[in-house]
């Protein structure tokens, strides 16, 4: 009802792009977009936006708590602040450097739509709905697809790294509206976010390299765009 019909509507506007015979590098997608055309109402309607995102990840905790799980075996408490910042900026550098070379190649190869991160209009408030909106992101897509969903496939008896293929693939599915790579370069990000999350048990380390690579690329590309001439 979350990521997952999100996964589904993802794929029905890749169908949608694929059918149009315009090439998929000509075709351009935005992430962050105007919600309204009053500027007060837009701000609104994207804070509203963060606050579901919030309650998406809240409701993940919430069924995980009722069935006896506590924060602390997620990695969500507040013991290893330092080791985890530090974890979660390796493991942004690890994921987002190449994943942008990634991005990159395969939109010029035509296997992926230019992404946009954002068109919003040059609002004061547009810098902090930017940095919520990744951090709405990043809690909602590693609390549910990370947290949730491997928690709920483990007890239902699958294995490991069965459980960790299904949750990298899940993470791809709702970026497929971006292309195949955007779908490819997910799926690798959700193997290695999964698999560091099995053997750290530390949810908040991906929590905030998830926040650092969508802050790096919704504030860098608003302040890049029409600076450098490889961006789109």
């Amino acid at each position: 009802m979350t990521l997952g019909l999100s996964g589904v509507r993802s794929l029905v506007r890749l169908l949608d792009s694929l059918l149009d015979p315009v090439p998929l590098n000509e075709q351009k997608v935005a992430i962050n977009v105007p919600q309204a055309r009053f500027d007060l109402l837009d701000l609104i309607a994207q804070l509203l936006s963060v606050v579901q995102l919030a309650a998406w990840g809240g409701l993940g905790l919430y069924l995980l708590w009722r069935g006896g799980i506590r924060l602390k075996a997620l990695g969500l408490d507040r013991t290893r602040i330092g080791p985890d910042a530090l974890g979660s900026l390796g493991l942004a550098a690890v994921i987002g450097i190449p994943g942008l070379i990634f991005y990159l190649v395969a939109w010029n190869l035509g296997f992926n739509l230019a992404v946009l991160p954002s068109t919003l209009d040059q609002s004061w408030w547009r810098s902090v709905v930017l940095v919520l909106s990744a951090a709405g992101n990043a809690w909602a897509e590693e609390v549910l697809v990370v947290g949730f969903f491997i928690t709920r496939l483990k007890q239902l008896g699958w294995r490991d790294n069965t459980a960790l293929l299904a949750s990298a693939v899940l993470r791809g599915s709702y970026h497929l509206y971006q292309g195949f790579g955007g779908f490819v370069g997910n799926v690798v990000m959700g193997l290695v976010f999964g698999k560091v999350w099995q053997r750290t048990n530390r949810l908040w380390v991906l929590v905030v390299a998830h926040t650092l690579l969508d802050v790096v690329a919704f504030v860098g590309y608003t302040v890049l765009r029409g600076q450098v001439s490889w961006l789109p």
